[in-house]
């Protein structure tokens, strides 16, 4: 499986693009205004334009000091992208993050692959907050729950952790107009003027609060709300969320300029 990057780095960055099925939009905020944090995006399209695959990770500390580790995960996506098995690409990943990651450093992550054929959504979680997910047959959101199985196995940790951890995956078919939304931990860490953090369920009563009938206006309304929680600070952590809106667009070839600029990345003649 051959695949292109289309966006991806740690860098601060606010970004809308597209795949076939997919709307995609980016934002990422590195701690106390640095210009690259810990936290990783990563998007590629892969297949002929039929796959998309996605993928988010937070490494453990924030800002300009794990901004060298992020960068090197960032290479080990690039590295590993093409490998098919999603499982296997994230298993690698674990192996040979451990390999270059100073000590005590580990990586959150979610790897998720989108099929235009059948409209399906594979994700792995490698011990990062649980993506939601809207249904837009029923216009309510959920945390996508990691049901999968792992045989009593060492399953789904963090990255760089454990060497052995074998990774599951789970499956959901998404409508038309669905929505999953990937995050980092300082969106579920947010807090109030009394010190409380948001959590899980605070998240998830947040974004049931905002109109998802134009997924154009979530970011800014999602990003608002949750500044109204902090009282109007700053997020305490590298700060990103990948939002994802399936319009079940036909697969397409990637376009010329596409092309090109992955040919520029590879050349070194673009950095991100």
């Amino acid at each position: 499986m051959q695949c292109m990057e289309i966006w991806g780095g740690n860098q601060a960055t606010e970004q809308a693009v597209s795949t076939p099925g997919l709307d995609i939009w980016v934002y990422s905020r590195p701690h106390a205004g640095a210009d690259s944090g810990g936290d990783v995006h990563y998007v590629s399209l892969c297949g002929g334009g039929s796959i998309t695959r996605l993928m988010l990770a937070d490494v453990s500390g924030h800002g300009i000091s794990v901004s060298d580790q992020a960068k090197a995960l960032r290479g080990l996506m690039r590295k590993n992208i093409n490998r098919k098995d999603q499982t296997r690409l994230v298993q690698a990943l674990n192996h040979q993050f451990g390999e270059v990651a100073k000590p005590g450093r580990f990586a959150t992550a979610l790897v998720a692959t989108y099929l235009t054929k059948g409209d399906r959504l594979t994700v792995c979680n490698a011990g990062h907050p649980p993506a939601l997910w809207y249904r837009a047959t029923t216009g309510i959101w959920s945390f996508l729950s990691h049901e999968a199985k792992s045989a009593g196995r060492i399953a789904d940790l963090p990255l760089g952790i454990v060497e052995e951890t074998t990774y599951t995956e789970i499956q959901v078919l998404l409508g038309r107009s669905d929505l999953i939304l990937f995050y980092t931990d300082a969106l579920i860490e947010a807090e109030n003027s009394d010190g409380e953090q948001i959590g899980e369920a605070g998240l998830l009563a947040l974004v049931r609060g905002l109109e998802a009938a134009d997924p154009t206006r979530i970011p800014s309304a999602l990003l608002a709300r949750l500044g109204e929680y902090r009282g109007g600070k700053a997020a305490g952590d590298d700060f990103t969320f990948i939002l994802l809106h399936h319009n079940a667009a036909p697969t397409r070839q990637p376009g010329l300029l596409e092309t090109l600029n992955v040919y520029a990345k590879v050349l070194g003649l673009k950095s991100v």
